[in-house]
């Protein structure tokens, strides 16, 4: 069985916050990414209710862009999501993760400037693919 970590931190190793994305399942009757939306957590958490323990995660969701992958590179297209203009946080149970997720920007055609780091991107592009190259496990669920 394949174990990954999905991280969360204010300062990762000493440096800028890491808030990994993410496969969340949103429906379990559909295939591969037509049944998964793409989301950044932002923090664990978990509360109890009648004596029972309920893990969560307080998630940014991202919409796909169309319905297919994209033609020329066959990865997915997801954008932030908004409602009414605000960006769409949730709070969802930490058992509707399926894995990891890499975003890749969509990056165009101007330079970027040099003041761009990694830990900004997520927070300054609008437009990114997901990764089905990153490991063989994601080439399969975003065929």
């Amino acid at each position: 069985m394949k174990q990954e970590y999905i991280h969360v931190s204010p300062r990762w190793r000493t440096g800028h916050a890491r808030k990994d994305c993410v496969l969340v399942i949103t429906d379990s009757n559909s295939h591969g990414m037509r049944g998964m939306d793409i989301a950044q957590v932002l923090t664990f958490f978990s509360f109890r209710l009648r004596d029972v323990q309920y893990p969560c995660t307080v998630v940014r969701w991202f919409n796909r862009v169309g319905n297919a992958p994209d033609d020329d590179t066959g990865m997915w297209m997801v954008k932030p999501s908004s409602v009414d203009g605000r960006t769409h946080f949730a709070v969802i149970h930490v058992d509707t993760i399926f894995r990891s997720a890499h975003l890749i920007p969509v990056y165009g055609t101007d330079i970027l400037p040099l003041a761009i780091k990694s830990h900004h991107v997520l927070d300054i592009f609008t437009l990114f693919y997901v990764n089905k190259y990153a490991d063989h496990h994601a080439f399969e669920i975003a065929a």
